[in-house]
Parts: structure tokens; sequence; C-alpha cells
């Protein structure tokens, strides 16, 4: 209120030299030196086997449980995670604590630095402060590690090996462990792409725009940045460029005027808000484009926290909320628009975006695909959910299964949905080896894969079941009911099949 009613100009806060440099000279002066001492009075960076050997390893807090697996599997560690070798874990990577790592390096002829990335700004670091403080101790890097990319446990096994062969062959095993080579692993493991969550209402649009594809083929998708940009990924494999927020029709202008298939764009609900209703859209409008845009309508800005974003559709008592989307592509121009309010409708995605790629009606086309992110619908409901369960209330939570007998083991569900809750487990037919599909006790019961299943003509062995907490006196009566019928029929059925074999 001080500030709106009674403004100040304060040049001195102002981010332009030459006060600029007064703040320089406050952040090295009074905040670094703050910044160390809490660092070392929490002990926010970790010692662990010091005085053990006289080499040791330093490595960034990120890395510690890879760094100790592969100490583990080199014998320089047990499985409860206790080293056998030195190690000083960077919980705080910057700034660098001097004291601390002159104390670690005191008394060790060698010292591993494990930092993933390139620049090696840590390794830069460490080397000035052991060169200030005269110590000779040696440092080793990048030199047995990679210079760049992801550091696996087999990246870091090797390159521990490496050092310890070089500096300290004692503490190698003898004989020398195995270290599974990388092209083993890949032959053997997949990669583990990241991916959308579970039951997130977007899964369905892109598995939709796979059915789709299938029929007419492929075109042209310019992706957009946010969780929709997963979809680039397996298992759908969508997504042909990127240019920034909001700009998934942006970066489809390119194609206006081309023959051919319709370019498709992807945008969220937040970049649309962002940009992609000028950029992309009134853009789209303006140059008479012909093709899809897409618009992912989560309620909030998922990717980013979950704000609220002008078509939320929730009450906020400071933002003005409810400003629907098509609404707003309506009023710039956009003529043949459709919104699918439910996104795990697969069959109704599928037929609303053929429909966008066949119409003979000129101009752009947009779906608004609206479902609430997932993701922030567990977060405020599980709570409560909780709450009831503990108080004694009755709550039902829907989950899918597979009937393993039904299952034929093709696993298109897994292909074109890639939801983390579908898994596969051993067949329990003996006289077929490969494993069925099955369901995790993570699903959210969104239907996605009974969706998919359906649309696509996979398969019947999806069901939807019913996990009762607190049940009552009738739920427990319908529960028995239903096992006393079912085994009932089981026998028959058992008996019917061993009398056929007679």
């Amino acid at each position: 209120a001080d500030a709106a009613n009674a403004p100040k100009r304060d040049t001195a806060r102002i981010v332009l030299p030459p006060a600029s440099f007064v703040h320089e000279q406050e952040k090295i002066v009074q905040r670094w030196p703050a910044a160390v001492k809490f660092i070392e009075e929490r002990g926010l960076n970790e010692f662990f086997a010091e005085g053990t050997a006289d080499v040791g390893v330093i490595v960034q807090g990120g890395l510690y449980n890879s760094t100790l697996r592969a100490m583990e599997r080199l014998g320089l560690a047990d499985v409860y995670g206790r080293p056998r070798v030195p190690l000083y874990v960077m919980n705080v990577a910057y700034p660098l604590i001097d004291s601390e790592v002159i104390r670690f390096c005191a008394g060790k002829r060698a010292v591993l630095l494990v930092e993933e990335g390139q620049p090696n700004y840590i390794e830069q670091g460490i080397a000035s402060v052991l060169r200030k403080a005269d110590s000779q101790t040696m440092l080793v890097g990048k030199g047995v590690l990679p210079a760049a990319g992801e550091y696996t446990p087999t990246h870091l096994g090797e390159g521990l090996r490496a050092f310890l062969a070089d500096h300290a062959p004692s503490l190698l095993p003898r004989p020398p462990a195995r270290i599974i080579p990388l092209k083993a692993l890949d032959a053997e493991v997949h990669a583990r792409p990241p991916g959308l969550c579970t039951g997130c209402p977007e899964r369905p649009v892109f598995a939709a725009l796979k059915l789709v594809q299938r029929e007419l083929g492929e075109h042209h998708i310019s992706a957009d940045i946010g969780c929709h940009l997963f979809s680039i990924l397996p298992p759908f494999h969508i997504g042909n460029t990127t240019m920034g927020y909001g700009l998934g029709a942006a970066g489809a202008a390119a194609f206006h005027g081309t023959r051919g298939k319709r370019a498709i764009s992807i945008m969220g609900d937040g970049g649309f808000w962002h940009n992609g209703l000028t950029s992309g859209i009134a853009n789209a409008v303006f140059n008479k484009s012909d093709a899809l845009t897409v618009i992912v309508d989560n309620n909030y800005t998922a990717a980013t926290g979950g704000q609220d974003i002008p078509s939320s559709r929730a009450g906020n008592k400071s933002r003005s909320t409810f400003h629907a989307i098509e609404q707003a592509v309506r009023g710039v121009g956009v003529e043949w628009v459709r919104t699918i309010r439910r996104t795990y409708d697969v069959a109704g995605m599928r037929t609303a975006i053929r429909d966008a790629l066949t119409s003979q009606q000129p101009g752009p086309k947009v779906i608004v695909a609206q479902s609430e992110c997932m993701l922030n619908r567990q977060r405020r409901e599980k709570p409560l959910v909780r709450k009831a369960i503990a108080a004694g209330q009755r709550q039902v939570r829907e989950k899918f299964g597979v009937d393993s007998d039904t299952c034929t083991g093709d696993h298109s569900c897994i292909r074109i949905s890639g939801c983390p809750s579908l898994s596969i487990k051993p067949n329990p037919d003996p006289l077929r080896s490969d494993p069925v599909a099955t369901v995790l006790d993570s699903c959210v019961g969104c239907g996605m894969c009974g969706e998919v299943s359906h649309a696509a003509v996979l398969c019947p062995s999806f069901y939807r079941a019913e996990v009762i907490s607190n049940p009552g006196g009738w739920d427990r009566f319908k529960a028995r009911l239903r096992a006393s019928v079912i085994g009932t029929l089981q026998r028959r059925r058992a008996q019917q099949l061993a009398a056929r074999t007679l």
C-alpha cells in the first residue's frame, strides 16, 4: 500500500551501472560469506569414511546414489550404503566451501571428482582452491569419466576402477569386480525417457492422434513446450519440430500454402494465453491457414506448477478465471472449432481429429481438448480421501485391471497408451510363454487404457473394478455373493473341461 500511495525512486536498486557494481560488492562481501557460514554450521555437505584411505571421491549430491551403487559393485561399499573409501558429498555445489575441500583433500594422494555435465565448473573451482592452498593432492575428473552426458552406474564404475587402478590398486577387489558393459546393458534394458503422469488427460489426445495417423498417414506435427512435449518420445513418437512456449501453431505456419496433408500443431492452455492466441491462432486466421491446432486445456499451467490461468475452471479471489478458450479463438476469427470436454473419450477425440483433417471448410481448424491435470487433481483429492478413510468413512476408488485368461500378450495397449501403471507379468497359462499385461496399483481409474483398447479394437481383456475402503455390511454381503457365484461357475467350467479331455 505504501509503495502504491507513495512511490519512491531509488536508483541504488536498479540493475544498471553504476548501481549494479554496488550490488556485486554486497554479494561478495556480505551475502557470500553468510552463505558459506550457513552451509558449514548446518553441515549441509557430508563426509563419509574419513581416514580410511589416502585417496577419496568428491561427488555432487545428485549423483550420490549412483556413485554408491557403482562403489558397491566394485566392492568399495556395502549394500547399506557405507563406503570403504572416503567420500565428500557436495549437497551444495555452489558456492564451494574452501575449508571443507581442503580438509577432505588433506593427506590424500589423489581425489576423484564426479561432476556431471560440461563445462566442468566444479573441477575448475576445486583445482583453484587446491592450488591456492598449495595442496599436493592430485585432482582427477573428466579424464577417467565422460566429458558430457549422463553418468550411469556403469560409467561411474568404469571411472572409479580406472582411478583406483592408477592411484590405489590395492583397494580394487581380487578378482576384479564385473561391470556390465554399456553395450550389453543397452541390448537388455530399454531407455527410460520422461513421460506423462499416470492418468494424464493428455495421453488420450496423443493416442487418438496416433490412431488417426494410422488411417490417414503421417502428418507434420509442430510440437510445443510443456508436458505435451513428452509425446515426441516413445510410445507416441509424435512431433517433428519445436520452437518455443506457445509457438506450436507459429511453427506450423511454415507449411502454409503447401499442398498435401494439413500440418498439425499442439500447444497447451498456458502457452495459448502466453502468446499462442496472437502468434499462432490470430496469425493462422490472418494468413488463411488450413492447418489444425490442438490446444490441450488441463485447467492450469501444469508444467510450471499448476498456476491458474484465464481459462482455469476454479474460483480465484484475486484472479479472473472461467474465460473459455473457444470464445477467445472464435473472437479472433476461427470458425471451425470443436471442444472435447473429456479427453479420455479416445473414440471421440479420434473422430474430432479426423474431421478436422478431412473437412472441406476453409480456414484454420482448432480442437480444444479439456480435462483437468491429473497430478493437480490427485494433489487436491488424495488428502481428503486419506482423511475420510482414517475417519472410518466408506470410500470407493475405481481401478482398471486385465483378465489374464483373455489377454493375448499382444501389448498394443502399452504401445499406444504408455501409461506408467501398465506393465507385464508372467502368463498364468502353463501352455503360453508370452507375458500378459497387468495394471499396477498406481492406477487412478482414468479409463484411458480401456478406452484405447475399445477405440483401437484391440481386445476385451480390460475390466473396471471398485476398491472399497471401510466397506459396509451390504458391500461385504455382495462380495461374498459374487465370490460364491463366480466360484460355482468356475468349478462347473472346470468339470466340463475335464469331461471333454477324458
